[in-house]
């Protein structure tokens, strides 16, 4: 089996209007379920590539209050075939730069982005698979991490062999584990949970360090901490994410098609 390929994106929008978030994602949404009825991907003027092989597989609003710049977007799509499928359809399009390739739709209403090619890892789910069984979370916890030079990998064995049961037994559930592609300090993480999940765990793990003496303690969160700075070199910081209406992901999305 092929390593699956993903690309997570970061929308920032200036100056401060909550509006365009909600433009951006109702647009993006409404635009992407159009490709899903295409037989061959094409590159539309005013509209880029269209391809229902570059999937938006997830579009988050970014809660805030959990360390987000207000206001953020963030988007996670799946390049099904990998490097040979939709990865190489994305490529195409600079392929002698097409002038179709700098018209868009969204012009001005995006004040920057930010993309990171992902790579998959032993054990991380096939977001092709979690879809297709019609998961999706009220609530998504997502990590980037700046690990030192070349160690990506081994923290993320850790993180699938050590600190994904302790999740499971707070409600989370892996979407994905993912080395960030052409660099060799950066990872990322995306689990599902609910509310009442996240809130229990930040108590289990207050309980932990003695902040919180109504509820049992969980010490094996601060541990984790403690064990994965064996790994980071810097930056690391979990923040949550909650699925817009019309992605694969949101509860409130999906249709009876899908």
């Amino acid at each position: 089996m092929r390593r699956g390929i993903y690309l997570v994106e970061e929308v920032d929008f200036r100056p401060m209007n909550s509006r365009r978030p909600l433009e951006y994602l109702t647009w993006l949404t409404r635009y992407k379920k159009e490709d899903e009825d295409l037989d061959a991907p094409e590159l539309t003027e005013g509209l880029s590539i269209r391809s229902r092989e570059i999937d938006l597989v997830g579009a988050f609003y970014a809660v805030g209050i959990t360390g987000h710049p207000q206001f953020r977007a963030v988007t996670l799509w799946d390049c099904h075939g990998g490097w040979d499928g939709g990865w190489r359809q994305m490529m195409n399009i600079y392929d002698g730069v097409d002038d179709r390739l700098f018209l868009s739709d969204i012009d001005d209403l995006r004040f920057s982005a930010f993309s990171r090619p992902l790579g998959a890892v032993r054990g991380s789910p096939a977001l092709a698979d979690i879809t297709a069984e019609g998961y999706a979370a009220p609530f998504y916890l997502y990590e980037s991490a700046r690990v030192r030079p070349g160690a990506a990998l081994d923290y993320l064995d850790a993180v699938r062999e050590e600190r994904a049961p302790i999740l499971a037994d707070h409600g989370h559930r892996p979407i994905g584990l993912y080395e960030v592609l052409f660099c060799d300090t950066e990872v990322v993480t995306i689990w599902g949970v609910s509310l009442d999940a996240h809130l229990a765990m930040q108590r289990a793990g207050d309980a932990a360090l003695g902040l919180d003496d109504e509820v049992e303690p969980d010490h094996r969160l601060p541990a984790w901490r403690k064990r994965a700075r064996d790994f980071l070199d810097g930056p690391w910081r979990e923040t949550l994410l909650a699925p817009f209406p019309g992605s694969r992901l949101s509860p409130a999305g999906r249709s009876s098609a899908d």
